[in-house]
């Protein structure tokens, strides 16, 4: 039988997937839905824009200059990480295309057992991929990619969260949730500054697009919030949200925990691994049932 580590070095210059969306040669890799990580990008920027327009030229006009380029700042920050995540490879693990096992053992044998750390972890059989996924691997029904260290598939970016990219996910959220934060908080203070001259209902009638910025800013600060906590949570504990939402560690140790310090270094320190599958390769006929 064919090691882990052959059938997933397996024909890796082949495409994988007919899901993925590919730019630049195989340079940038999207997900197959586009819509979240628009939806999140023009809200990024029009945010931006109104608080530039509406809020910055209207506070005191010493600081107003310096507030706006603050925001510009944490504008382009936010949209650069988002950009990155959204388009590089989240780990995804090659397809095993050559592979000469009789699919039938599979149906008998589904899974295996690896020991690490002391603890029995089980590895799963991807009928798709036609491998066993790595321990901590998960195929995504909606890229149809099996994925390293897979966290979970972001509707917001629209892409999977894995390996390689989870730690510029974490700089993004975090990244805007300052940005969220900084907003709202000179919007209340142009809001609280007008009351105080004109009262609540006639400041609510001569600037609603600040009243309508705030609004959500405070709606995103609290779902970023939550959850950049959760996945603080995460990190202290060197697990994935699949493994959390699934489980995965309730009957047995956690078998990746090393400690909080150890967990914090490798999640946000360790060096990246370089990309298992080469994605500006020529396509085959075998990776589309040809022969």
């Amino acid at each position: 039988m064919a090691s882990i580590n052959e059938q997933s070095e397996a024909n890796s210059s082949d495409p994988y997937t007919k899901e993925m969306v590919f730019f630049f040669g195989g340079r940038i890799i999207c997900g197959p839905d586009p819509r979240g990580f628009l939806v999140t990008t023009v809200s990024i920027i029009l945010s931006s824009w109104i608080f530039c327009v509406y809020v910055g030229n209207d506070l005191s006009s010493k600081h107003s200059g310096s507030i706006i380029t603050c925001s510009v700042i944490l504008t382009l920050f936010v949209l650069i990480n988002l950009i990155i995540v959204s388009t590089i490879d989240p780990g995804i693990i090659p397809r095993n295309m050559t592979s000469t096992i009789n699919r039938i053992q599979f149906v008998r044998i589904k899974s295996m057992r690896l020991v690490i750390n002391g603890v029995k972890v089980k590895l799963k059989f991807c009928r798709i991929c036609n491998i066993y996924r790595p321990p901590r691997s998960c195929h995504c029904a909606i890229c149809d990619n099996c994925v390293q260290k897979f966290d979970h598939h972001c509707p917001w970016i629209g892409q999977c969260i894995g390996l390689r990219n989870y730690r510029f996910y974490l700089i993004f959220i975090f990244s805007a949730l300052i940005f969220f934060i900084y907003i709202f908080a000179f919007s209340c203070r142009k809001i609280n500054r007008r009351m105080s001259e004109t009262g609540l209902f006639r400041t609510f009638g001569n600037c609603p697009e600040t009243f309508a910025l705030a609004s959500f800013c405070f709606v995103g600060m609290w779902f970023l919030g939550g959850l950049a906590i959760f996945h603080i949570y995460l990190i202290m504990l060197n697990q994935t949200a699949y493994e959390n939402f699934r489980r995965h560690h309730v009957d047995y140790p956690n078998p990746y925990n090393k400690g909080i310090l150890s967990n914090i270094k490798e999640v946000c320190f360790v060096g990246l691994p370089p990309s298992r599958v080469n994605f500006r390769a020529e396509a085959t006929p075998m990776c589309y049932g040809g022969e």
